[in-house]
């Protein structure tokens, strides 16, 4: 449980604002300069809003606004807020992909609450990494912290049709690459797959780690599938200033919340949720925060364990609205429940409570969207880690997600060097490549990519395309838009930028895929792979100063988590002086 309540005294905020000395009067000086006086926040908690709303992030267009609720909800539990703009990292717009600068907004969330004198924080974010890194730099921090998501935009319109964003922007432009459909239905699907503030409706990256928020116990009960526009969204941000405030008074950490139970549970409802693949390297880091060991194995192991309980797309039916009026997480967890192990609801939440509190009396109102343990989509949960001579250290794949019939194949190797020369030659018909080659992509990790991008899913040629194939093995050590489908392998480690397996294959090469096995394998003798090895000379580093060149000295492989050696190492940094 948490600490006894904290005294006036007792609060961080206090070494700034606390005493009779100089540097607390000249701090009280620059408080009046902001138009606040001594008894707006002297004696009470400081809370950190940490937004990261922006103008070219759609996902969190909302924020801004809903940081006021917040705020209402921190005066009314006689605290004190405070909103600071942090990193806003938009899957939409930013390149390369944001996934390199989520250890970014981790450092910036860390050193923010650490250099300022706060007292909690809420974490306002939704967007597929801002996840993550608000919650290891909250983490690190070490202080009091809630996390608030953005909340799923609704569910698009077509044509009288229902679209899930992502998922059925890549179904459309399959078919219009095939000739099926023409610039009209394009225009249409344009104004409407997108029609409101939020993150991807789909069960994506986005979804996929608000619900792993939530399932590790750091927003209140239902926060993570509350449509964005939802009046329910602003009485929860309402609800999150006063709790944030409670958790203060009590020094309720995240060490306490996020535990190796709360991780083995996260990892489980991700599972369930047939989530993004992205969340097994998001939350390997994020474990590495609160030094708790997580690893593909555990992964692996959980998979077989836990069935599929979310009727969702990609891999389902519905949408995330959808799933929010039949229940929504709670709901849901509330089934996994009932599997044997799947969950530990003895252990604490941000509410102060176990979870099993905050799971208690919550219904399914529709059994087709939430299912149960006898009527699940699949008995074990969809995502498999692979190992063999071409991933030693792992791969994964989202194999519910995947035309069964290639979850056991072997097939000739169509090998692109990069993103961009697989773009020029990828319909070029003197490839060879059918519907039973294997498409390889190296040189897209997170070193090579840089920063990991989202390629895995590899367009199957047009002329492919045009005969109805639409589904093909294609392997990579990029990872995936959790909105994506297919037989695609993923996060092969090591990368093939520093000599991985991967950059020993050549075109021709037979690979071998077996889900079943988990293996994945080149067909090749030990002697050939150790005389390409020989062979090879590593390519020239893709930054040379700045960021870019921080991120390749310190970032870990997939396996790790692609956080910095340096952020994750145990170890606590000592709090400012402010005096």
């Amino acid at each position: 449980m948490s600490s006894p309540r904290r005294t006036p005294e007792q609060l961080r905020s206090y070494g700034w604002f606390g005493g009779d000395g100089m540097r607390a009067f000249s701090h009280g000086t620059r408080m009046r300069q902001l138009g606040a006086d001594p008894e707006d926040y002297q004696g009470k908690p400081v809370i950190a809003i940490v937004n990261t709303w922006s103008e070219l992030n759609p996902c969190h267009m909302h924020l801004r606004e809903r940081a006021e609720h917040v705020k209402r909800g921190i005066w009314e539990a006689g605290g004190f807020p405070a909103e600071f703009g942090v990193a806003s990292l938009s899957e939409t717009f930013q390149k390369p992909t944001p996934m390199l600068y989520r250890n970014l907004l981790a450092m910036d969330t860390e050193e923010l609450l650490r250099s300022y004198p706060a007292d909690g924080a809420v974490l306002m974010g939704g967007c597929d990494k801002t996840t993550p890194a608000l919650l290891m730099g909250a983490a690190s921090a070490g202080i009091p912290a809630i996390y608030l998501p953005a909340g799923p935009m609704l569910r698009g319109n077509y044509r009288g049709g229902v679209l899930g964003s992502g998922t059925d922007l890549w179904k459309y432009w399959d078919d219009k690459r095939a000739g099926l459909i023409g610039e009209c239905e394009m225009a249409d699907l344009a104004c409407g797959i997108a029609r409101s503030p939020g993150h991807c409706m789909t069960m994506g990256t986005a979804s996929t780690m608000t619900s792993a928020a939530e399932a590790l116990g750091m927003t209140l009960p239902g926060a993570a599938s509350i449509p964005a526009v939802d009046s329910a969204h602003y009485r929860m941000a309402t609800a999150t200033g006063r709790r944030i405030v409670e958790m203060a008074w009590e020094n309720l950490t995240p060490d306490q919340i996020m535990t190796a139970e709360a991780f083995e549970d996260a990892v489980a409802t991700v599972l369930a949720l047939g989530g993004s693949t992205n969340a097994v390297i998001h939350l390997i880091a994020m474990a590495g925060r609160c030094g708790v060991p997580l690893s593909l194995d555990d992964f692996d192991e959980i998979s077989r364990r836990v069935p599929v309980l979310a009727n969702i797309r990609p891999g389902g039916t519905y949408l995330m609205e959808d799933f929010y009026y039949a229940g929504g997480l709670r709901a849901l967890l509330a089934e996994l429940a009932q599997v044997p192990g799947a969950l530990h609801p003895g252990r604490m939440t941000v509410t102060g409570r176990p979870l099993a509190e905050a799971l208690a009396g919550a219904e399914v109102y529709n059994e087709d969207v939430i299912r149960n343990a006898d009527t699940a989509l699949a008995p074990e949960a969809g995502l498999a880690v692979l190992r063999g001579n071409l991933a030693p250290d792992g791969a994964v794949i989202k194999h519910i997600a995947a035309d069964p019939a290639l979850l056991k194949h072997t097939g000739p190797a169509v090998v692109f060097d990069n993103y961009r020369e697989m773009q020029r030659q990828i319909n070029d018909p003197a490839l060879g490549i059918t519907a039973d080659s294997v498409l390889v992509l190296r040189n897209a990790g997170p070193l090579g990519g840089p920063g990991m991008p989202e390629y895995g899913m590899l367009p199957i040629p047009d002329y492919l395309l045009a005969q109805g194939v639409r589904d093909m093995v294609r392997i990579s050590d990029a990872r995936m838009s959790g909105t994506s489908y297919g037989a695609c392998v993923l996060h092969v480690a090591p990368e093939s930028f520093v000599g991985g397996p991967l950059a020993l294959v050549r075109t021709g090469d037979l690979i071998t895929l077996d889900v079943a096995e988990r293996a994945l394998r080149v067909e090749l003798s030990d002697a050939e792979l150790h005389q390409r090895r020989a062979a090879w000379r590593p390519p020239p580093p893709r930054y040379e100063r700045g960021y870019g060149a921080l991120y390749s000295e310190h970032v870990t492989q997939a396996d790790k988590g692609c956080d910095f050696g340096f952020l994750a190492r145990a170890g606590r940094n000592p709090e400012p002086d402010p005096r």
